[in-house]
């Protein structure tokens, strides 16, 4: 039988912050099954090193990092934390976010924006920064931030967890257009409603989680697992001419 490599990762070695449980775990996972060599972050160690554990056990390669991305020179110094580890970087996965806070602009206080604004988009941005040279020196690699449909399509409530997501996809596209001639990919995925601790606000409340499947095609909620597969296209050569691209996992919400 033949054997279908490409979305074989086998040498790659792979950085995915806000890991310690949800789509970051989950798509550690994903990766570490396709070959990869895993670094998952989070801010605290010991929740970090459970999933690290649980990898090793199942025979991948995986190593634990705290940083918190809200704090830059933490942020700056993962980056080189994870080479150190396995010896390069070929994969950046920026999953860390601030949860959604409900409410509106109006009642919105400056610390709140700052700390949000930190934490989903300079921290990001700082990473990939300090990635560049390592993946461009490689001959190339892949860089995935997780959005929101928020940031597509703004809803109600979410004004400012959207206007960052928002901010970060348009980053993505920007890095892509300034990096591609490197051989460095950019693209954006943007979850709907997925059923994690971290979005617990949303799909708890029956209202909310009533109005959003009343507008999916699919009528579900997504589960980390649901968004897997899109993020090994996207590391992998399987997506060797896609840049630049903000792919939804929303079950058509956005359509």
């Amino acid at each position: 039988m033949r054997q279908n490599t490409r979305f074989d990762l086998t040498g790659k070695v792979a950085l995915i912050t806000g890991a310690s449980k949800g789509i970051g775990a989950a798509i550690a996972g994903g990766l570490a099954e396709c070959g990869a060599r895993v670094v998952v972050s989070s801010r605290k160690l010991e929740a970090v090193e459970t999933v690290a554990q649980t990898l090793r056990q199942a025979g991948h390669e995986a190593a634990a990092l705290a940083a918190h991305m809200g704090r830059m020179e933490e942020a700056r110094a993962l980056v080189d934390q994870a080479q150190a580890v396995f010896g390069g970087l070929d994969i950046l996965v920026n999953n860390a976010a601030i949860s959604p806070v409900l409410g509106p602009l109006l009642d919105l206080e400056e610390g709140l924006f700052d700390k949000i604004m930190a934490v989903n988009v300079k921290g990001p941005l700082e990473l990939c920064k300090r990635a560049y040279p390592m993946l461009a020196k490689r001959g190339g690699g892949a860089i995935i931030n997780l959005g929101s449909v928020g940031a597509i399509s703004p809803e109600p409530l979410l004004g400012l967890y959207s206007a960052s997501k928002a901010a970060l996809v348009t980053l993505t596209k920007v890095m892509a257009r300034e990096w591609g001639r490197d051989g460095i990919r950019v693209n954006a995925i943007c979850p709907g409603v997925i059923k994690t601790r971290f979005s617990a606000a949303l799909w708890q409340n029956e209202e909310i989680a009533g109005r959003v499947l009343q507008q999916q095609a699919i009528p579900r909620l997504g589960v980390p697992e649901d968004v897997v597969g899109l993020a090994i296209f996207l590391a992998s050569d399987a997506a060797a001419l896609c840049t630049g691209g903000v792919f939804v996992v929303d079950g058509g919400h956005t359509i």
